[in-house]
């Protein structure tokens, strides 16, 4: 969705200087808003937001100093970039204007490019500081649901904190979860918002057609208005037909996948008294259950799984935000597989994998993004690994794989189809793509050798940073 038009709010006492500003920035593409001699300024501010004042310094009726001063004392205006515009003497404008906070000084007369790059400049420099505070409020939204999230360890109970906490983040009334199969007729509703108590309920998908495409498609689906939007021409006239007044005005159905599965749809609702969902919403939606998956994955598992005992050491086993092996349960599984291998005689391989450049993927794109790379990683690894291997997280953006029976050559092949298949990964599911790569090592146990779980890692770990050094992307063996 395109970013609305900028509006440049402009108080001078020159009415031919007001036209003139007006045709010169409204042809640069800005919403202009003319206040003559300053009159009701912070009421006009109020009424129309605007993203940039341009404030004349010598007004018969006010002191443009003055004004500024009062704009900067209201908390909400503060961060506004305002220029002041004057004939007064350019040393002594310039001081007293960015003393009471003015962004920039033009003195009259100006010229129109300077005045033009000057209002752009500071404008970008608005919406980008802007832009970084609205990530970081979406960015500890999300992380405090996850913290709540990952405390449960029920998929319902996981279900209905993601509808209450996102319903709250975004001020909406209605947030559901519908668990379905593409091409179903009916889903299950799992949990909503609007109502705790209703929980494995069977809906008609039929009479939502924006959870059906977001099924079909399995992409995410926007509706920003359901009386108008073509996709709701056949529910419209059911309802006309029934004598049904719907209080939705928009809706937004996302899917999300379990095990790179499709699981169901995450689905948000306004009504007519509601602002209309954007795509912003469904953006921070979409965060917030991507990096929910883990735990959902986590929960699924746990509920599989019959005992306490075995709940207890499923958990004491797995990491969890990759759902992997830890490394401590990967470290006990490897002990035994070498003593297998030498008492049947087998061989057995060990590969360790690094991200390359993790850390430039967390400090440019963030740790959200960081946490889902390798939450993709460990699924990659799972799928592509046979029943017997076992797939642990190392620590930090290392995995590890312990390949039993498998030897050298084995062992090497199964690590380049591994490689390739992460460097041609992208591993977002929408917005820009997130690319990585990955170096590693084998090592590998033959009859007669003398090894032990630590030369083996040793060995591996040794092999890993021989592809690190001679350029990543790379895979190198103990041999």
């Amino acid at each position: 969705m395109p970013d609305p038009m900028p509006k440049v709010l402009v108080a001078d006492d020159d009415e031919g200087l007001l036209h003139t500003l007006g045709w010169i920035l409204r042809d640069k593409g800005y919403e202009v808003i003319s206040v003559p001699n300053g009159d009701d300024l912070l009421g006009r501010m109020d009424r129309e937001r605007p993203d940039l004042l341009l404030l004349d310094i010598m007004m018969p009726k006010v002191d443009g100093l003055q004004l500024l001063e009062q704009v900067k004392r209201q908390e909400q205006w503060q961060d506004l970039p305002v220029l002041m515009i004057s004939s007064m003497q350019p040393e002594e404008a310039t001081v007293k204007s960015l003393g009471l906070g003015a962004a920039d000084f033009i003195p009259k007369p100006f010229r129109v490019r300077e005045l033009v790059a000057r209002v752009d400049a500071r404008l970008k420099q608005f919406r980008e500081m802007r832009r970084v505070r609205e990530e970081a409020k979406t960015r500890a939204e999300v992380v405090d649901i996850l913290h709540e999230v990952t405390d449960s360890l029920k998929p319902d109970e996981i279900y209905h904190i993601l509808t209450r906490r996102v319903a709250r983040a975004l001020h909406l009334s209605k947030c559901a979860i519908v668990t379905a199969a593409p091409g179903a007729d009916r889903g299950m509703l799992v949990a909503a918002s609007e109502n705790p108590m209703l929980r494995n309920l069977e809906i008609q998908l039929s009479r939502y057609p924006e959870i059906r495409r977001a099924l079909e498609t399995r992409q995410p689906v926007l509706v920003s208005d359901v009386h108008t939007d073509p996709l709701y021409a056949d529910v419209r006239r059911e309802w006309a037909r029934d004598g049904i007044a719907v209080p939705t005005r928009s809706a937004i159905a996302l899917p999300f996948f379990l095990r790179g599965d499709l699981a169901g749809v995450f689905f948000l609702r306004t009504t007519d008294e509601d602002p209309a969902l954007v795509q912003d919403d469904a953006a921070f939606a979409e965060t917030v259950i991507r990096a929910a998956v883990s735990a959902l994955e986590r929960a699924h598992d746990l509920e599989a799984v019959k005992s306490d005992r075995e709940k207890y050491q499923f958990l004491a086993n797995t990491d969890p935000l990759t759902a992997c092996y830890n490394r401590r349960a990967m470290l006990d599984k490897l002990e035994a597989e070498l003593d297998r291998a030498r008492r049947y005689d087998l061989e057995l391989t060990v590969l360790m994998i690094d991200i390359d450049w993790f850390k430039e993927i967390n400090d440019t794109r963030g740790h959200l993004v960081g946490d889902s790379v390798l939450r993709q990683l460990g699924d990659s690894l799972k799928r592509e690994a046979r029943s017997v291997d076992i797939v642990a997280r190392y620590g930090g953006e290392e995995f590890t794989l312990v390949l039993p029976e498998t030897g050298l050559e084995g062992g090497t092949a199964f690590a380049e189809r591994v490689r390739h298949l992460i460097e041609s990964h992208n591993f977002v599911e929408t917005g820009e793509p997130v690319r990585a790569t990955v170096s590693i090592g084998v090592a590998t146990f033959t009859h007669g050798s003398s090894g032990s779980v630590e030369t083996m890692i040793s060995e591996a770990d040794a092999a890993l940073y021989r592809a690190k050094r001679e350029g990543r992307n790379l895979v190198r063996t103990n041999q």
